[in-house]
């Protein structure tokens, strides 16, 4: 098997900026685009547990886009053959001073192109990241 091939590393990161741009401006069409439209499709969140693009979207159109905005660091494409990989990166937010945010997503390409099917969001003690056993 063929990992990290730097033209599909090159895709996924095109697709994770986009959707991170969307996340940054509320823009719930392409979030709703970004996730695959199947009930099998899960998004664990800081605070909600969603199964199912209906969940999803349903969640996104709720949200407020009041404090959206955040930096990410430490961001990592992995990709396994052409078709899945996962991303992975750490979030901060203005108004989660001493928290940092986890963010993965199982990615896979579809005839419409990628999507993500699975998705994790939580926030932990900023502490706690750099604090070895």
């Amino acid at each position: 098997m063929d990992v990290d091939l730097p033209e599909v590393v090159a895709e996924v990161q095109a697709a994770f900026e986009r959707y991170e741009k969307a996340l940054m401006t509320n823009d719930v069409a392409v979030l709703d685009s970004t996730f695959r439209e199947d009930r099998r499709t899960i998004r664990y969140g800081g605070a909600e547990i969603l199964y199912g693009h209906e969940e999803i979207a349903a969640f996104r159109a709720a949200r407020s886009p009041v404090g959206l905005a955040r930096t990410i660091s430490k961001t990592v494409i992995s990709t396994y053959g052409r078709d899945f990989a996962v991303a992975s990166t750490l979030f901060h937010r203005v108004t989660l001073p001493g928290k940092v945010g986890r963010q993965m997503q199982t990615w896979l390409r579809f005839d419409e192109g990628w999507r993500v099917v699975a998705a994790h969001v939580s926030v932990i003690d900023e502490a706690a990241v750099w604090t070895k056993p």
